[in-house]
């Protein structure tokens, strides 16, 4: 499976911007897909995910409310739906696809097994 972010880039603090991740291989579907984020000089952490079915999603606490995980795996794309953003939201954006989210969501960057090379966000106050 190949993954690959895109999205416009810099945005005003309160706007929005939706990420999109295409993937490769006909088996995409049954991943669990998830959005991770690195911002400098701190670790990669997790923003949001859901199942292959998106059934059940999951967010980190500091972008509950404000973000939005969706896919549609005719397109086989998975899409991060960023509202209100803010400028501590600015790092890059990483898309990641597991085995392991058929039923269960996964928060832990290690359980997933591919990822995309990843997208600059940039939210100026």
């Amino acid at each position: 499976v190949q993954l690959v972010e895109s999205g416009v880039g810099l945005v005003q603090a309160g706007g929005s911007l939706r990420l999109s991740c295409a993937a490769s291989g006909r088996t995409f579907p049954i991943y669990g897909v998830g959005w991770f984020r690195q911002a400098p000089g701190k670790e990669r952490e997790f923003v949001a995910a859901c199942t292959w079915s998106a059934s059940s999603t999951g967010y980190a606490d500091s972008v509950k409310g404000r973000f939005t995980i969706s896919r549609d795996n005719a397109k086989n794309t998975v899409y991060l739906q960023m509202n209100s953003l803010k400028p501590e939201d600015t790092a890059v954006y990483y898309c990641a696809a597991t085995r392991q989210g058929i039923t269960a969501v996964q928060t832990m960057s290690a359980r997933y097994d591919y990822w995309g090379q990843g997208t600059q966000v940039t939210v100026s106050s």
